[in-house]
């Protein structure tokens, strides 16, 4: 039997400011804020899936060798179109950093626009309805 993964299931965000980036993500992206274990530890949940927000410097956490603010690229996929997409960031004052275009998804073609988190991680969010 060949070993494989199904999907997964959390990232940790290093982020600055673990109560700024909660709001953003639950304003922006709709995303739920859980608090959990201990020091109140928050974790962004949607489809199925969590982000835990790590403060920088926290301690009593396993991390990436270089943990720091600002330096990942995450892409979202959601059901809207992009044109929907671009008047939702505007709206909730984001500015937007590329798009819309046209890239390709881990389940085809699919159009994005790019914008940028509080700590500065680039946010792709994809549709792949156009």
């Amino acid at each position: 039997m060949r070993f494989t993964v199904d999907r997964l299931d959390h990232i940790v965000l290093t982020v600055r400011n673990r109560d700024l980036s909660a709001s953003w993500y639950q304003r922006v992206l709709g995303m739920d804020i859980d608090e959990y274990g201990r020091n109140n530890r928050v974790a962004l949940s949607f489809g199925g899936q969590k982000i835990n927000l790590r403060p920088e410097g926290s301690e009593g956490w396993d991390t990436a060798g270089a943990a720091a603010p600002g330096t990942s690229d995450l892409c979202f996929t959601t059901a809207i179109a992009s044109e929907q997409i671009v008047k939702h960031l505007e709206k909730c004052g984001v500015e937007i950093v590329e798009g819309p275009v046209a890239r390709l998804g881990a389940l085809g073609p699919i159009t994005s626009v790019y914008c940028r988190d509080p700590d500065g991680n680039l946010i792709e969010l994809a549709s792949y309805n156009g």
